[in-house]
């Protein structure tokens, strides 16, 4: 899940290597370094902790190279420390490498080819790949990178310098992204086009096992036998992301705010006169109204938060039998899905290294896929044939908000679309979700609005609590589960989900006098039993705050204190419900005066298994 970045430039590349992390350290931040060539000689700079730790060790040695790759680094193999931040050189100084990914093989290398050379500083498993390129070289690296490339197991993005061509930078893909990009003051690699500071000229992306030699005037590729072939280049997609806060403290609050925006821009490209369209999938209207078995949402965390909603709200709309599956178990799992199955796998990113792995499998076996993803040049977005776009911008803090508003819209288009085609909704029920849909940016606006204080006052009271308990039904069980990540993930609280029938099979012994429990209460089929469910707690001295609606609140009893969202249709009520958990999280964090946009130990795009 780490960041890489590569410059052959006709000035010093440090300033642009530096911004380039700085865009990447969403990938990690456990340590980082950069690796030179100066003066004919191979240097490395490495430091523990965020970027900004690197900066403070450069300004003391201040080197000055036009050539050079970066890192930033989220830890997989050995600890977040100096020995193990990149660049891994190997043992004779010739060469520095920077790696996303991971070696799955390193041991079995360790012991067969490199016959179990000691001569090793770190823990990772990138130092072999650095030990491999000295035992292939002679006097070729692109040779040299292809021979020991050939031999690795697991998915890898290589940029590499060698002492002896100090005017080039080498970088391979293999199933992790890789990007060349040529401008005017130099050329580019890295793991994502957000890391070049200006626009290309010439914009590329490595195929698995391809092999780019820069300069900074030009860029070879070559096929993963190390011969030379020709590449067309791609359009760039200007990421026109405000990497300034605008005025909020935290990025993560600013996007909070961000997202009727992120929900109006998605759902105006998929409602087209009253009706909603799906522009860039070409799925079969026969295969949906006829063929079809099942859906399946396939996802990781948030995401597979808002395909537990969809698979609510998909069956109610369509009366097509769904489920939600959390990619790293699907992908393992014996998959009984084929040719009239819908496989929908959902990814902030399109890189998320399990749900991408159990897009393949369920291609494999001949599922029609569809992919919902906010970042169009991803690998989920040009590996799928059939793509809703989601439309929320870059994200920047690492707990996702607005991209988790943007997909919930995005499946409700999709739960419509398909149960319109089916005949499935009456036309004016049809219409009126439609309409409301329309309307839920200013939703979204209106309760934002509504429940900023009370969220604040609410974390007020639960910040020095040592745990809290989210519980709901159906739907609502979905966003109490997305509120305890978002609350575990930046505060560091211990924030435990539970279907709300569940709690009397056992977890109910866990509440103490005192003890916080926030309820989602908005389903209508089964409100009476979540009522019964929050008074099952409070007897047994639970802390309870319902979020509901202001319908809801008149059934609850008076002693439950309540934080009401506003109105919209009983369909969408999440998008509105998971509100106020967002922004109790943030203010949580804050008053524990946590990192909130980088939490420990997490990273925004997780591109490892």
């Amino acid at each position: 899940m780490c960041g890489i970045v590569g410059k052959a430039g006709t000035d010093n590349v440090m300033p642009d290597l530096l911004r380039g992390l700085e865009r990447l350290e969403y990938r990690g931040y456990d340590s980082s370094g950069v690796g030179v060539v100066e003066n004919g000689e191979l240097k490395c700079y490495r430091a523990v902790g965020k970027i900004s730790e690197l900066q403070k060790h450069l300004k003391v040695f201040s080197p000055d190279s036009n050539v050079g790759i970066a890192h930033t680094r989220w830890a997989t193999h050995g600890k977040p420390t100096k020995e193990n931040a990149h660049p891994h050189t190997s043992p004779d100084g010739n060469f520095a490498v920077v790696h996303n990914g991971i070696i799955e093989n390193a041991e079995e290398i360790r012991e067969t080819l490199l016959h179990g050379d000691n001569d090793f500083y770190s823990s990772t498993d990138t130092e072999v790949f650095a030990h491999l390129l000295q035992k292939y070289y002679s006097g070729d690296p692109v040779g040299a990178i292809a021979k020991a490339c050939a031999v690795l197991k697991g998915a890898y993005a290589f940029a590499v310098v060698c002492a002896d061509y100090p005017q080039s930078v080498f970088a391979a893909a293999g199933g992790s992204p890789l990007v060349a990009a040529k401008c005017k003051d130099g050329v580019y690699v890295a793991s994502d086009g957000a890391a070049v500071s200006e626009r290309p000229e010439s914009f590329y992306r490595l195929s698995q096992g391809e092999i780019c030699r820069i300069e900074s005037d030009r860029i070879c590729f070559f096929d993963a036998a190390g011969l030379e072939i020709t590449k067309i280049p791609e359009t760039f997609i200007k990421d026109d992301t405000r990497y300034e806060k605008g005025g909020y403290e935290h990025f993560m609050l600013r996007e909070i705010t961000e997202q009727p925006e992120a929900v109006a821009k998605t759902v105006s490209s998929l409602v087209k006169n009253g009706t909603v369209c799906l522009p860039h999938s070409s799925i079969d209207d026969d295969f949906l109204k006829d063929e079809i078995d099942e859906i399946v949402f396939v996802a990781c965390g948030s995401a597979y938060h808002a395909g537990l909603v969809a698979k609510n709200v998909t069956e109610r709309l369509s009366k097509i039998p769904c489920r939600a599956e959390i990619a790293s178990e699907f992908r393992y799992a014996e998959p009984l899905i084929d040719e009239k199955t819908l496989a929908v796998f959902i990814s902030q990113s399109g890189e998320t290294a399990d749900t991408l792995a159990s897009m393949r499998l369920a291609k494999n076996h001949g599922a029609q896929i569809l992919g919902i993803v906010n970042v169009r040049e991803s690998t989920m977005a040009r590996e799928c044939e059939n793509v809703i776009f989601t439309c929320a911008g870059r994200e920047i803090a690492v707990a996702t908000t607005k991209a988790y508003s943007a997909q919930l819209a995005a499946l409700y288009s999709l739960a419509i679309f398909i149960g319109n085609l089916r005949g499935e909704i009456e036309s004016e029920k049809c219409k009126s979700l439609v309409d409301e849909l329309l309307m839920l940016p200013q939703r979204i606006e209106s309760t934002l609005e509504k429940v900023n204080e009370v969220s604040k006052a609410l974390a007020r009271e639960l910040y020095t609590a040592q745990d809290v308990f989210f519980i709901g039904r159906l739907c609502d069980y979905a966003t109490a589960c997305e509120g305890s990540l978002k609350l575990k993930e930046i505060s560091y609280l211990n924030s435990l989900s539970y279907p709300s029938g569940e709690l009397k099979h056992g977890t109910i012994s866990l509440v103490a006098q005192g003890t916080p429990i926030i309820a989602v209460a908005g389903e209508k089929k089964v409100f009476s039993k979540s009522i019964s469910n929050i008074s099952e707690v409070v007897a047994r001295g639970g802390d309870v705050t319902c979020i509901t609606t202001a319908a809801g609140k008149q059934r609850l009893h008076e002693s439950v204190k309540t934080i009401c969202v506003c109105d919209t249709a009983d369909e969408f009520l999440q998008s509105l419900f998971v509100l106020p958990l967002q922004l109790l999280s943030y203010y949580t964090a804050k008053l524990r005066g946590c990192d909130i946009d980088k939490p420990k130990n997490l990273a925004k795009s997780v591109t490892v298994e």
